[in-house]
């Protein structure tokens, strides 16, 4: 049967059965629970396997004597703080030879029972008081393991969320953190429309430009198309220099690639305009070139550990930046797939065929003018 958790258990130990029937006596009709050993070996191993708030211990006793009993419990960790008071029967020096054992307290024989209370009370009290302060302490412990696996997991997560954002929208890589799954990131093949564009006139900006000037340049279009591809849903494959290319239905499939990428394109077309009016207020001569292709491309991540990119490989990629380097300030180059694909609400002028650096044939091309409001929802 258990002891009552309420009730102070204080271990008599003494060889002699009138002793413990006389401390037994008093402490058992307060409350106490007493449990009782007659030598130091009994105590000792009953210390070990119980749960005690308080150890009366006598001195003389045959084979183990009380001092020797002190010192081993004050030797193990788990009772190094378990109060021991030692029982005399003669004056000073044992009482110094007990605290020097380590006893907390002493009472001398015959037992005074008001003393006797008084120093169980006191110590019992203490010893309660340390286990709450050694619980809290194991509490706290845990919860600073479980607070630093949270913290070591929300880190984990972030830097997972910020890598996957680097390429793709917000929503769609919270989703993906969330979801824990980034199996997209395996090497796969599928059809995607890719967008390209860069500044035209910005190799002699460069040039001619401090690098604050340019840097500040870069850091407005950037930010400008930036907030752009990640309206549209857009996959950012990278940002190089004034060149950016992005690419739609990968890793989530939409029905309206084309469609979409003409409609950011169109976007990003009037977004730069506005921002090339202060580019020209400050002597920089500046416009957008962009190129939309269709077709089928390899992705996956490619890198190396510490530092992993989602790129599309293909031909669809190639034909997108040709068409990109072939437009004019501010046109925007597509190809007759995309096109079609796209629908009617795409008002485009069919431009002729183009030879492109490194097609061996002519690819016809279509520039976007913009699209029929009556027919698209904004």
């Amino acid at each position: 049967m258990n002891p009552d958790p309420g009730r102070a258990r204080v271990l008599v130990v003494d060889d002699q059965p009138a002793n413990v029937r006389l401390l037994d006596a008093i402490l058992t009709p307060l409350g106490y629970d007493v449990p009782t050993a007659s030598s130091g070996d009994e105590a000792l191993q009953m210390i070990a396997e119980d749960e005690l708030d308080l150890v009366l211990l006598d001195i003389v006793m045959p084979g183990m004597d009380g001092y020797e009993v002190c010192e081993r419990i004050r030797e193990r960790p788990e009772t190094a703080y378990l109060p021991v008071v030692m029982v005399t029967a003669s004056g000073d020096e044992q009482k110094v030879r007990a605290l020097q054992a380590g006893a907390d307290d002493f009472l001398t024989k015959p037992v005074n029972r008001n003393e006797l209370l008084a120093r169980v009370a006191s110590l019992t009290r203490i010893k309660r008081y340390q286990d709450t302060i050694r619980r809290q302490a194991h509490e706290l412990a845990n919860w600073n393991r479980e607070l630093e696996s949270r913290v070591a997991s929300q880190v984990a997560q972030l830097e997972r969320l910020g890598r996957l954002r680097r390429f793709l929208s917000p929503q769609l890589a919270e989703l993906i953190v969330d979801s824990g799954d980034v199996s997209f990131l395996d090497s796969h093949r599928r059809e995607i429309v890719v967008v390209f564009c860069d500044l035209r006139g910005f190799t002699p900006f460069a040039e001619a430009s401090e690098p604050e000037e340019v840097m500040g340049v870069l850091a407005d279009y950037h930010a400008a198309l930036g907030d752009l591809v990640f309206r549209f849903e857009g996959t950012l494959e990278r940002f190089t220099g004034d060149g950016l290319m992005v690419f739609f239905n990968d890793p989530v499939r939409c029905d309206d690639g084309p469609l979409r990428a003409i409609r950011m394109s169109v976007a990003m077309r009037s977004r730069v305009m506005g921002l090339a009016e202060t580019w020209s207020r400050q002597g920089h001569d500046l416009a957008l070139g962009i190129g939309i292709a269709q077709g089928y491309a390899t992705l996956g991540r490619i890198g190396f550990e510490g530092r992993f990119d989602y790129a599309a490989i293909g031909t669809v990629t190639n034909l997108a930046s040709r068409l990109c380097s072939d437009a004019g300030p501010w046109e925007i180059l597509t190809t007759a797939r995309v096109h079609a694909a796209a629908g009617a609400s795409v008002v485009a002028e069919d431009v002729g065929t183009r030879e492109l650096r490194g097609f061996s044939r002519p690819v016809r091309a279509f520039s976007i003018r913009g699209l029929d409001s009556a027919r698209t929802a904004s």
